[in-house]
């Protein structure tokens, strides 16, 4: 086999290979000794047909499968011999000149066709030392813990019918209605004994404030209007009627916090309630921080790796972002203009996220291989039997999505890869701590959210 570069521009590769008539032939001769005792033909015995025979009937089809052979294992040989590292598979040229094809495939000519790739790109080392990072820490105060503490009390709230009660902020209204517009319902715009708690906001703008002052058997039209944002086009920005009738209206009964709360909730008293909320929210100051560290971390990262990024990586990420932007445009009635930008402006912004995310995706490659940080069996075991819990009862078809997929479990895996080897260069650097008030600690997420 003969490999000679024909083009190395910047990242790009150009090879053209070569492989002989003798060696297309040897390859040849093995299939047909492969085949030779398998074949069966009227007039013959298995195994006795005559080589001159299997050539005759089989030969062209034998050597169309050595050539598919072939350039697949010598375009392999080609790049392991040269140490390259493709960014995709390389494109293959083959001759398509028919006459040139049968040549071929009839052993009277050398297979040559191109083989055209990109490499990556020399990653130079991170210099942890150069990273300077901040980790946040937020205590959790006991005015926290009160206020958790009386939301699970407010969500154990109970209701109690009272005759003759005017609906107030707290209550819960029961009511059957009918909504129209212009004199007309519309869809969706019915229901039956549908309970409303009063001073919520759950509901349009409106319709629980017409239901203040209301009492069991009460009927009222209740005027309310639909934010422009309302996600069905038709209602957004309109006012509806709603014929209502209340059939009853209950008191809310807010559990004391006590020990018997605790109880109910799965605590042995309320000590150890609270105990339990102050590990839930310092579990959720933790993950906020770290998410926030991580975030400088990949800012830092991307900011000391200046290197030539593999077009074919950048545009498949990019077309990856952007198909998923056009249809979520597409599924929510919008246009680039609802965006408050040009397509071109878009174009340019999401171009720029797919170069971070390559840039990125490239640098925590190199610092895992390095550092031979691994994904477990029993860490991928733990992800899918997660994933499965999102979806109850349909766990089975979960498994085999993930198992007949190609490339489902590598998405599965490369979050928990990148979060050993942010874990790994934060051990490496070894921020800084500072303590913060949890204000300050979201007020820096908010930050982060709009940067």
């Amino acid at each position: 086999m003969q490999i000679t570069e024909i083009n190395s521009e910047g990242l790009k590769r150009k090879l053209k290979v070569i492989v002989g008539q003798d060696e297309l032939g040897e390859r040849f001769n093995q299939k047909i000794d492969e085949i030779k005792d398998r074949v069966q033909l009227k007039g013959f015995r298995r195994g006795k047909v005559p080589l001159a025979h299997i050539k005759k009937l089989y030969g062209r089809s034998v050597m169309a499968e050595v050539l598919e052979q072939t350039v697949r294992e010598s375009s392999s040989k080609a790049i392991t011999d040269r140490k390259e590292r493709p960014a995709m598979q390389p494109a293959i040229d083959l001759p398509e000149d028919k006459a040139a094809i049968d040549q071929i495939i009839d052993g009277k000519a050398d297979l040559a066709f191109d083989m055209s790739f990109e490499v990556l790109p020399e990653i130079p080392a991170t210099e942890y030392g150069a990273l300077k990072l901040e980790r946040l820490v937020a205590e959790v105060e006991p005015a926290e813990i009160d206020k958790a503490v009386d939301q699970l009390a407010q969500r154990s709230t109970t209701y109690e019918a009272e005759e003759g009660r005017v609906a107030g902020d707290g209550d819960r209204v029961t009511i059957d209605y009918v909504g129209k517009i212009d004199g007309v319902p519309f869809d969706g715009g019915t229901g039956e004994a549908m309970q409303v708690v009063l001073g919520q906001g759950n509901f349009i703008p409106g319709f629980e404030e017409g239901l203040k002052g209301a009492k069991a058997g009460d009927e009222r039209v209740v005027e309310a209007t639909f934010p422009e944002s309302y996600q069905v086009k038709d209602l957004a920005g309109k006012t509806a009627q709603f014929e209502t009738k209340v059939s009853e209206v209950a008191a809310p009964k807010k559990p004391a916090i006590d020990d018997e709360l605790a109880r109910s909730l799965g605590a042995e008293n309320l000590e150890k309630l609270r105990e339990m909320v102050s590990a839930q929210i310092a579990q959720e100051f933790a993950g906020a921080a770290r998410m926030k560290l991580k975030r400088e971390l990949l800012d830092a990262l991307e900011k000391v790796h200046a290197f030539e990024l593999p077009p074919s990586l950048v545009d498949g990420e990019f077309q990856s972002i952007w198909n998923q932007l056009e249809r979520g445009l597409e599924r929510e009635g919008k246009t680039f203009a609802d965006e408050g930008k040009t397509e071109d402006e878009l174009r340019d912004e999401y171009r720029r996220i797919a170069e971070r995310r390559v840039r990125l995706g490239l640098v925590i490659g190199e610092i895992g291989e390095k550092n031979q940080i691994q994904v477990s069996q029993d860490e991928m075991r733990r992800a899918l039997m997660n994933e499965a819990r999102k979806y109850p009862g349909q766990e089975k078809f979960v498994y085999e999505y993930y198992e007949k997929t190609p490339g489902a479990l590598a998405q599965l895996r490369a979050p928990i890869f990148e979060d050993k080897v942010v874990d790994y260069v934060l051990d490496q650097v070894k921020p800084d701590e500072r303590k913060v008030t949890k204000d300050e600690l979201f007020k820096a997420m908010e930050a982060l959210s709009e940067a």
